[in-house]
């Protein structure tokens, strides 16, 4: 009887309810939310179910980020090897080629103005920068915070790596992820209020057509131009153009289509799982993470404000051309962001076609959050 009974109480003492503390509930609690959002209500379900399930996993169990100088047996858990190549910047270098094979730069060609207004969304990365240093966080920390208004998770991570700011890796990169899922409901209130109703019903010309030559010349120029000025955004810009160049060349389609699907979806579990693993209760759960996120949000919305306010000028310049709309898809939330222009546009006129207009910004804005990142890594003399 007494073997049985310590059986059971050996079995019990192991189970996770022993270990749970009230910061772990409330981390689960809010993985439950990011699962019903993904799942539910469809919150960009590709981002949100792994991280939301990595997020579940290191509150159950911690050991599963184990790191190998703190186990008994020198292994590490599994999570936290793949938090190594997050680390390393390896995934968010794949993500950025992975999108560069999905990506049509052809709107951008078509309307370099574009450029314009993903260089206006930046203002937020540069404004929650000048913030968070204001909020006590030292000069490194503030520029690995405030790239997440550029609304890019893989940008976040490689730099707060770079800079050596992985103790706020963990937020910084679910702040960018979070925010980048939520898109949807962060953006449609700030474009209303910031444009009339008039300017939300300009219809756009017709963007010309880009020819094949220029989308192949495109990665390549702006590899060697961007990357010879700051050298620092090569393993993002790099694989960003790798990626698209692999499309637009129509020469290594297989390429094309692994770097596009399988090893992009292999890599967004792994970032994704490891990212939602940084969140453990004993991680998170600080005043530190509060402000993280709060400053990611006002860099998130100061993007948007000032795509919008420069859309609104090149409206005034243009003689009315220009929709306002287009210039909150300045963020590198590709293709998420110029979703949201086209579907507000939709809403004051249903036969507006935005999207393609707002494409052009959109993916000017993976270019200059990746630009941003290596100004910061510039400025402090990383390499």
């Amino acid at each position: 009887m007494d073997y049985i009974l310590n059986t059971l109480s050996n079995l019990i003492a192991q189970t996770a309810f022993m270990n749970l503390t009230v910061g772990n509930l409330v981390m689960i609690f809010v993985a439950f939310i990011f699962l019903y959002l993904a799942i539910k209500r469809g919150f960009e379900p590709l981002l949100l179910v792994p991280i939301a399930f990595g997020m579940l996993l290191v509150n159950i169990y911690p050991d599963i980020m184990l790191k190998p100088e703190n186990s008994t047996n020198g292994v590490g858990g599994l999570l936290h090897y793949f938090y190594i190549l997050d680390e390393w910047s390896i995934l968010p270098s794949l993500i950025f080629m992975g999108v560069g094979a999905q990506t049509d730069f052809g709107p951008l060609i078509a309307n370099p103005k574009s450029f314009l207004l993903g260089a206006a969304a930046q203002f937020g990365i540069y404004a929650a920068y000048f913030i968070a240093i204001l909020m006590g966080f030292n000069d490194k920390a503030a520029a690995a915070i405030s790239i997440i208004g550029g609304a890019d998770g893989p940008t976040s991570i490689f730099l707060a790596g770079k800079l050596g700011q992985t103790e706020y890796l963990g937020p910084i990169a679910v702040a960018a992820y979070s925010y980048m899922a939520l898109v949807p409901i962060i953006q449609p209130p700030i474009m209303k209020f910031f444009t009339t109703d008039e300017e939300k019903r300009i219809k756009m010309e017709q963007l010309r057509p880009v020819s094949q030559l220029e989308k192949i010349l495109f990665p390549i120029i702006v590899t060697v131009v961007v990357c010879l000025i700051l050298p620092t955004t090569a393993p993002l810009v790099g694989m960003l153009m790798l990626g698209n160049l692999f499309k637009e060349s129509g020469v290594v389609k297989q390429l094309t289509e692994t770097a596009a699907n399988a090893m992009m979806y292999i890599v967004v579990i792994l970032l994704g799982t490891s990212v939602g693993a940084t969140t453990s209760a004993e991680a998170f759960l600080k005043v530190t993470t509060l402000k993280i996120v709060a400053l990611g949000l006002i860099a998130f919305a100061f993007g948007t404000w000032a795509g919008v306010v420069f859309g609104k000028l090149m409206c005034k310049l243009t003689g009315g051309k220009v929709n306002p709309l287009i210039g909150s898809a300045g963020v590198s939330a590709v293709p998420m962001a110029a979703r949201v222009s086209q579907k507000v546009g939709a809403e004051y006129d249903p036969t507006n076609f935005l999207l393609m207009h707002a494409m052009g910004p959109n993916v000017a804005g993976v270019i200059g959050t990746a630009v941003a990142a290596g100004t910061f890594m510039a400025i402090f003399g990383i390499v």
